[in-house]
């Protein structure tokens, strides 16, 4: 029979229409949102954002993670797709900047910013992140390589420091700034170390050598520290696509080059045993409190002994090589997987817009831009005459231009060379430490 009934003509006009759903609902598969799919990432972003609105996010990890995963997924995707920014650091610059301006905004609520708080302060998050990635980095790099890094790092450091000091209060000079006014409130706030390590114990120093509260020179020197970290993630960013461009001046996340001038050949990537990523967690973990219990007892800052602990062990080589992989199969997932979202999470609790919005003036910029670049610049030729890839120790110079821990990391996920964190660390944290303590005395001294 050739003629076809009613029910059958209505199931083949409602094939088209089948497939073009479909269809749609394939591309919308493929569009993505990181490594999200679009339509499971704004499922996933809908049911976060109702329950902070009414207020069922719990105020702990679990909703801490929640708002910073679904925030820093976005806002590193973004970076990494928009033109120009993109080669600058993009997805740093945005999961800083825009959490912050959200919070100044007031468009964060209350549920969002418990949770939140809970992770990053009461959690301690941020320690926990660096942790990870020192030890794993630690463990998992040549260790030729890292006794070579460790010696050869500081010179660049201290003629960087140095001439960022000179060059600052050069260019404050220029605008009408005050020497004294330039060193103390300006320079010594960026190279000082970050908030926690260096503004705070500064601003207590100020306060019992010249009177007044602290807190009032706490907002006189935040300004100084979040503009200059800014131009610190920036210049990271441009140093990277330098990298890019001239292969030769960079290692990739390696900071001194072999004797005889190539590259280090990595090991092949191994498969990943979980069990030894947990092995490696608590390895992590423990290093951490081995600095915090050295601090307690010889007064050196937990984060260096940590620090000089792994390199010891690293050297030593008493670690079993299975317990190295580990940490450092660890240290990949962390850097890989919690990079942005963690970013999210200082931009909303440690780069205060409504303190920097009061202070700031064209010449105030651009005093912090100088300190910033000729630290860079510096690492950069004085890391070129050391043998070291100028590149990397340009990075790694800059490093002490940031606002500490939080810096290091913007930082160095800007230039993607997280590898260089031990480096860093021991750049800010010494760096720091220094600073706060010659300026203090010097404070004293002109008082």
């Amino acid at each position: 029979m050739n003629t076809k009934t009613n029910l059958e003509a209505v199931t083949e006009s409602e094939l088209p229409i089948q497939n073009n759903i479909k269809s749609l609902w394939e591309k919308l598969m493929k569009a993505k949102i990181g490594v999200l799919p679009l339509p499971l990432y704004i499922v996933l972003a809908a049911i976060i954002l109702t329950a902070s609105v009414y207020n069922t996010l719990p105020a702990d990890m679990i909703g801490g993670f929640a708002v910073i995963m679904i925030l820093g997924i976005l806002l590193g995707d973004l970076g990494q797709r928009i033109p120009i920014l993109k080669e600058i650091g993009g997805p740093a610059i945005l999961a800083l900047l825009v959490p912050s301006i959200l919070v100044f905004l007031n468009v964060i609520n209350t549920s969002s910013m418990e949770a939140v708080t809970t992770l990053m302060k009461t959690s301690n998050f941020l320690y926990f992140y660096i942790s990870c990635l020192v030890v794993g980095s630690i463990l998992g790099m040549n260790r030729k390589m890292l006794i070579q890094g460790f010696t050869r790092m500081f010179v660049p450091l201290i003629v960087g420091t140095v001439l960022a000091v000179v060059a600052g209060m050069l260019v404050g000079l220029l605008f009408g700034y005050d020497l004294q006014h330039t060193f103390f409130y300006i320079v010594v706030p960026i190279i000082g170390g970050g908030i926690g390590e260096g503004i705070l114990p500064l601003s207590i120093a100020y306060s019992s050598i010249l009177g007044g509260s602290a807190e009032s020179f706490v907002s006189q020197m935040i300004p100084a520290a979040v503009i200059g970290n800014i131009f610190a993630v920036v210049s990271a960013g441009l140093m990277m696509r330098l990298g890019e461009k001239k292969k030769h001046l960079s290692g990739n996340g390696k900071l001194v080059k072999s004797e005889d001038g190539n590259e280090v050949h990595e090991e092949k990537e191994k498969v990943i045993d979980f069990s030894l990523m947990g092995a490696g967690l608590l390895i992590a973990c423990t290093f951490f409190i081995v600095g915090t219990l050295g601090q307690k007892f010889i007064g050196v800052p937990g984060p260096v002994i940590m620090i000089l602990f792994a390199t010891l062990i690293k050297c030593l080589k008493v670690m079993p090589h299975k317990m190295e992989d580990g940490a450092h199969n660890l240290y990949k997932f962390i850097s890989t997987s919690l990079t942005w979202p963690l970013m999210v999470g200082l931009g909303m609790l440690y780069i205060p817009l409504e303190d920097v919005v009061k202070i700031v003036t064209p010449a105030y910029v651009i005093v912090c831009a100088s300190v910033v670049f000729v630290m860079m610049l510096s690492g950069y030729f004085v890391g070129k005459l050391m043998k070291m890839y100028p590149v990397d120790a340009a990075i790694v110079t800059g490093c002490h231009s940031g606002l500490g821990g939080t810096g290091d990391v913007a930082i160095l996920s800007a230039s993607k060379r997280m590898a260089l964190m031990p480096f860093a660390q021991v750049a800010t944290r010494i760096g720091g430490v220094s600073t706060v303590i010659l300026a203090s005395l010097l404070l004293k001294l002109l008082s």
